[in-house]
């Protein structure tokens, strides 16, 4: 595509004396063909170098005049590269009407996050886990709500989000949503992922969350104690959708695997060790990590306590879960006729095998890590803390129990 282009400011005098402050004018021309608008700022013609097209002199108005005309040029220099990176055909008002932002469709925020969610759901299975795209589409209910209920309108335009959007949304979530301090970030988190998608494409000019500055809270994980454990992996239960889902939570207790990554177990995922161990070798669903992970005897038990079942048999899975709703609602009878008053889930018995298999028994924290697939030993390090506060608990516990509760009180040791 051969075009000429040139862009020239020159200053619309009219009729009026040298002394006398006029606007500056900046010409597009495309192929001979013109396009003038103002640039908002006014010069005393006497000022004014046509040469160069430029302010004369050092002042500290001139440079500063000159340094905004230098910015209103590249912008319409970038403006002009992206018609010719495009290869579309434009004329000197296209120009003209991309700097003003007339005649453009403006960017809706609830349009934008569809197109995100679409394209993420293409790509489940693919890049994305179906839990992350699930999270995407609620985040993007949630800030649909938020504009419908704090605006009164299906829609904004993404230019229009700044702190005070996302500020009020958090609030709007904890309020009106009565999602907790965490939960409420994580949705922030999403959105923002939108925002900065805004604002790479340029469709928004600043990003709103600069200056957005909040920290997670600390949340204590529940976990089961040695006792515990024993006491559901003991226990016999009859009925055989609470038996199987009562065996899948051992099991996730014994490995560290999320639910998502149970269900996804077959036969080739048990691998022979050089050392002639068993070990579960897999991808973890949610980051796509290696993970090795050595069989321990009740794991191992429960396999082979499902070789038969037909779902096995056929190749399906190498235990038959259930659905995890499912699961989590059956393991609160579990936990009833165990009399465990903590509240079970798929997701606690991964805490367990953290902190009372692993970290509690010496195995080192990089080896936890490994096995639980996290890229961050910062996130295996919060179930050191948890032991850490169990080792403290227990020990006072003792303290109390020999009476040396009351014995160390008022008196000074040297160490």
């Amino acid at each position: 595509m051969n075009t000429i282009f040139t862009q020239l400011f020159y200053l619309k005098k009219g009729k009026r004396g040298s002394s006398v402050k006029v606007p500056i004018y900046l010409r597009l021309t495309v192929n001979g063909e013109r396009s003038e608008l103002s640039i908002s700022r006014k010069i005393e013609p006497s000022k004014w170098d046509a040469r160069t097209n430029k302010v004369r002199g050092t002042t500290p108005e001139a440079k500063e005049l000159n340094a905004y005309l230098n910015k209103v040029r590249n912008k319409v220099n970038k403006i002009h590269e992206k018609f010719i990176e495009n290869n579309e055909p434009f004329t000197a008002l296209d120009l003209k009407n991309q700097y003003t932002g007339k005649g453009q469709k403006l960017k809706m925020l609830l349009e934008v996050f569809d197109e995100h969610n679409q394209m993420m759901k293409k790509l489940v299975g693919i890049e994305f886990a179906l839990g992350t795209y699930k999270r995407y589409h609620t985040t993007k209910n949630h800030v649909k709500d938020y504009i419908t209920s704090e605006y009164g309108k299906s829609d904004i335009p993404i230019k229009n989000v700044n702190l005070k959007f996302i500020r009020g949304f958090e609030y709007f979530l904890k309020e009106r949503k009565s999602c907790n301090h965490n939960s409420s970030l994580k949705y922030i988190n999403n959105f923002k992922k939108i925002i900065r998608m805004a604002v790479a494409n340029e469709w928004i000019t600043k990003d709103p969350f600069y200056n957005y500055k909040v920290k997670f809270k600390t949340v204590d994980r529940e976990i089961l104690t040695n006792e515990e454990l024993e006491k559901i992996a003991s226990f016999n239960i009859a009925l055989p959708r609470l038996a199987i889902v009562k065996d899948m939570f051992v099991f996730c207790c014994y490995t560290g695997l999320a639910y998502v990554d149970i269900q996804k177990l077959n036969h080739d995922n048990i691998v022979t060790h050089i050392d002639g161990s068993l070990w579960i070798q897999a991808k973890r669903t949610k980051t796509k990590t290696k993970l090795g992970i050595p069989l321990l005897p009740p794991a191992l038990a429960i396999i082979e306590k499902y070789e038969d079942h037909p779902k096995v048999v056929n190749g399906e899975c190498l235990l038959p879960v259930l659905s995890n709703q499912k699961s989590n609602a059956y393991l609160k009878e579990i936990a009833d006729l165990c009399g465990i008053k903590k509240k079970l889930t798929t997701h606690l018995a991964r805490h367990t095998f953290a902190t009372t298999v692993t970290l509690s028994n010496g195995v080192p924290i990089e080896t936890v890590g490994k096995m639980l697939g996290h890229k961050n030993l910062r996130t295996t390090q919060h179930y050191a803390k948890i032991v850490d506060r169990k080792v403290s608990e227990d020990m006072k516990a003792l303290q109390d129990k020999l009476g040396m509760g009351n014995h160390s009180k008022g008196k000074s040791t040297k160490y």
